[in-house]
């Protein structure tokens, strides 16, 4: 139960368009994704259609088992429970890795181009 004063958690169609979005964004809208999302959770094609839809939001077991698989679906969740801050450590350190791995490959290949051997900075 949600105490009576402050913030509140974001009613049903709020929260279940929120994750719909943040599935379709890393899955697509396709019946692969549908697959996919049975795959994941052990849920009926119906379930997964309507998770994607935005119709219906996942409860407690097929939550945590999204949360699993896909780092938007914890991303949206967090977001909605106002802690944007745990967002923001789980994910700047991935993205930042990311970026170093982009960089050594432009590195790379203008390397290559000039003839110039320059070994990466990040292995």
């Amino acid at each position: 139960m949600f105490p009576k004063k402050g913030n509140t958690f974001p009613n049903r169609l709020e929260y279940a368009s929120g994750l719909a979005v943040a599935l379709r964004g890393e899955l697509g809208s396709t019946h692969q994704a549908v697959k996919t999302l049975m795959r994941w959770t052990n849920a009926n094609e119906r379930t997964a259609k309507n998770w994607l839809k935005g119709t219906c939001g996942p409860r407690g077991e097929h939550l945590a088992r999204l949360i699993q698989h896909s780092d938007a679906v914890l991303a949206s969740f967090l977001e909605m429970a106002e802690r944007n801050t745990v967002v923001m450590r789980t994910t700047l350190p991935s993205l930042r890795m990311d970026l170093m791995r982009a960089v050594d490959a432009i590195d790379c290949c203008l390397s290559m181009a000039s003839g110039v051997d320059e070994s990466p900075r990040v292995s």
